[in-house]
């Protein structure tokens, strides 16, 4: 279960102090979408790129973060991220074939908004447990990992949702260097009244007796959200899970991700040809971005004004990746085929 609000939505608030535009570039106007024009702007102003970047290693290792419905699942990945390990996202019933490409060193559970005891609820695969691997179970995650291994599950007589303090008295490492007692959010209907055998319980709040539990194997279930700022701590407790449970070294950055994208690009490729439909979205000119990154003249790109742009949106788009960017465009008005 999770708030029905997302606690944490990105700052998409302009910049204090806007950089000066370098001589010979052209200011454009700042289009409503402060994503999309934040993209195209670094584009005009950012600095040349090597030729070939740095070979990145094969895979990095990866937490897997199973998504089990919540609307917060994708910011556990962004937090992962942000402490220097790669993540990825995945469905809950992933195969194991998908999931082993990813080498990876640990799975988070995230929340959601079922129950365990609901008919076709959500389960953990078998994998995660044969794999060995450390587990964290967040919210409905650490109650699946409950019932899942022989706990028990029962709604609770009051919903605990928002801020609360959790207490904690013990030597587990996810909460190495914090106080005893720790500001959290909560978002839950059920709670755990019964551990699994060979679980001890290892936190509890005013209204969860059991708000955290472990093993001797790596298995973790906390019933609050430390993905949320609300959970003061959230990201100290991912850090020690990621780096002294799963043993990440904590040294991935986006640079990586970049430099094995564009190895991939011009390993799958080659000496072909290129066709990328280019709106202006974040989606699209990123891809535009990095695939001409990789490739440069062999990517052709094609942009269709279909009349449902905003002001001199389309004149952006043309400017800044045809006469700028230098890419191999395409670019046809085609207002009339779309709104007659």
């Amino acid at each position: 279960m999770e708030p029905p609000t997302h606690p944490d939505a990105p700052d998409t608030s302009p910049p204090n102090d806007t950089p000066d535009t370098p001589e010979g570039a052209r200011k454009h106007p700042t289009s409503e979408d402060l994503e999309v024009s934040s993209y195209l702007e670094a584009t005009l102003e950012g600095q040349p790129q090597p030729e070939a970047p740095p070979a990145p290693p094969a895979q990095p290792q990866t937490v897997i973060v199973l998504d089990f419905g919540s609307q917060l699942s994708m910011l556990i990945a962004r937090r992962i991220r942000e402490a220097g390990v790669y993540s990825e996202l995945v469905p809950y019933d992933a195969t194991w074939d998908d999931v082993r490409k990813l080498n990876p060193a640990g799975f988070i559970l995230s929340g959601g908004p079922a129950s365990v005891y609901d008919e076709g609820a959500p389960q953990i695969p078998a994998y995660v447990f044969d794999s060995g691997l450390p587990i964290l179970g967040i919210c409905y995650g650490m109650q699946l990992l409950a019932y899942q291994l022989g706990g028990k599950v029962e709604p609770s007589a009051e919903r605990e949702y928002g801020h609360a303090v959790i207490h904690h008295a013990s030597d587990s490492p996810l909460f190495e260097g914090l106080p005893a007692s720790l500001p959290v959010w909560m978002s839950h209907g059920d709670r755990i009244t019964d551990v699994p055998p060979g679980f001890q319980p290892f936190a509890h709040s005013d209204s969860s007796p059991i708000a955290a539990m472990a093993n001797g194997s790596g298995y973790i279930g906390i019933q609050f959200h430390p993905e949320v700022i609300h959970t003061r701590d959230g990201k100290a407790i991912l850090e020690n899970f990621l780096l002294k449970v799963c043993g990440c070294t904590g040294d991935w950055s986006a640079g990586n991700f970049i430099a094995d994208s564009i190895n991939r690009i011009r390993a799958q490729v080659g000496d072909g040809k290129v066709i990328c439909a280019l709106s202006g979205g974040v989606d699209s000119a990123v891809t535009a971005a990095l695939v001409h990154r990789a490739i440069g003249d062999q990517l052709t790109c094609v942009f269709v004004n279909n009349g449902l742009l905003r002001k001199d949106e389309p004149e952006r788009v043309v400017d800044t990746f045809h006469r700028h960017l230098k890419m191999n465009l395409v670019h046809t008005d085609s207002e009339d085929v779309f709104l007659d």
